[in-house]
């Protein structure tokens, strides 16, 4: 049976759409990989990613118009008019909030983020235009151009959350292995043997395993030992590859940093804390358990 699922699926086989990729980000890298900007449109001051909460704006918006140009009255026509002209202006901080999560990505997720992108940017030229011509006596022209709208917004929105819940981009990369599945070791339980600390660098850690498979950061600062999970929240990188400085931990790949104390968030564009356990260092062996 056909489903909706597959064409985003051949949509990240496309490798056609790297090198327009490679070229967008490289523009708007300089722009939205720098601080604070890219903290406050990765969420990280609300502890969510924002660009999903802005989509709600402007699709709820350009939605609510259509549905009253289904029972058109002089008030109802300049109601729809003002959402569609909400949308387009609430489209812009959107636009730049998903480019900021979009070059954090790579692969297929910037392949599917890109079109998906093109489609946004598609749907907010024809809702600009119906807007216009709505402005401009075109009545039936302007509903036109937004039903169209609707529909490559619809397709777009789709490629969106193919992206999240198909793909996992924006969602918590702890998600699985925090408290939420209560499957954190309730018991001292060993990760890995306290001889590979010995010799590390300044500023490095270590990376062990519990039995349950979870990937767990270790890190000794003289006599005092810190356990957090291993696997950034942000996108999943190892935390082991990252430097401490000042208490927190960097990861290597996009810049989060995390307070070693408690896993929380010091710095973006990560949104959601890494979960942090107990440790002690107990017959040549580093020990942890879950944090009460």
């Amino acid at each position: 049976m056909f489903q909706l699922r597959t064409v985003a699926q051949q949509v990240e086989r496309i490798d056609a759409l790297d090198r327009p990729a490679e070229q967008l980000g490289k523009l708007l890298a300089p722009y939205l990989s720098k601080r604070p900007l890219k903290d406050i449109f990765s969420g990280t001051w609300i502890g969510h990613p924002l660009h999903p909460i802005l989509t709600d704006v402007v699709i709820g918006a350009w939605i609510s118009a259509g549905f009253l140009d289904l029972f058109p009255t002089k008030r109802s026509s300049r109601d729809a008019d003002k959402l569609i002209l909400l949308g387009c202006l609430a489209a812009l901080p959107t636009a730049v909030a998903g480019a900021s999560d979009w070059l954090d990505v790579g692969g297929k997720h910037r392949r599917v983020g890109l079109v998906h992108a093109a489609g946004n940017v598609t749907a907010l030229l024809l809702y600009s235009w119906s807007y216009l011509a709505r402005k401009r006596g075109k009545r039936l022209k302007g509903l036109a151009l937004s039903m169209l709208g609707g529909g490559v917004s619809v397709g777009s929105a789709f490629l969106g959350g193919h992206l999240s819940f198909g793909m996992g981009v924006g969602v918590n990369q702890t998600a699985f292995e925090g408290d939420y599945f209560e499957n954190e070791p309730q018991d001292w339980t060993p990760v890995l043997q306290e001889s590979t600390l010995e010799g590390l660098r300044p500023g490095k850690g270590a990376a062990g395993s519990a039995p349950n498979g979870m990937q767990v950061f270790v890190y000794r600062d003289g006599a005092h030992l810190y356990a957090l999970s291993n696997r950034c929240s942000h996108r999943g990188c190892a935390l082991d590859h990252g430097r401490v400085r000042d208490g927190n931990v960097n990861c290597p790949c996009h810049g989060s940093s995390f307070r070693l104390e408690d896993g929380s968030v010091v710095r973006g564009p990560a949104t959601s804390p890494q979960p942090a356990f107990d440790v002690r260092a107990r017959d040549g062996n580093v020990e942890i358990r879950a944090r009460a």
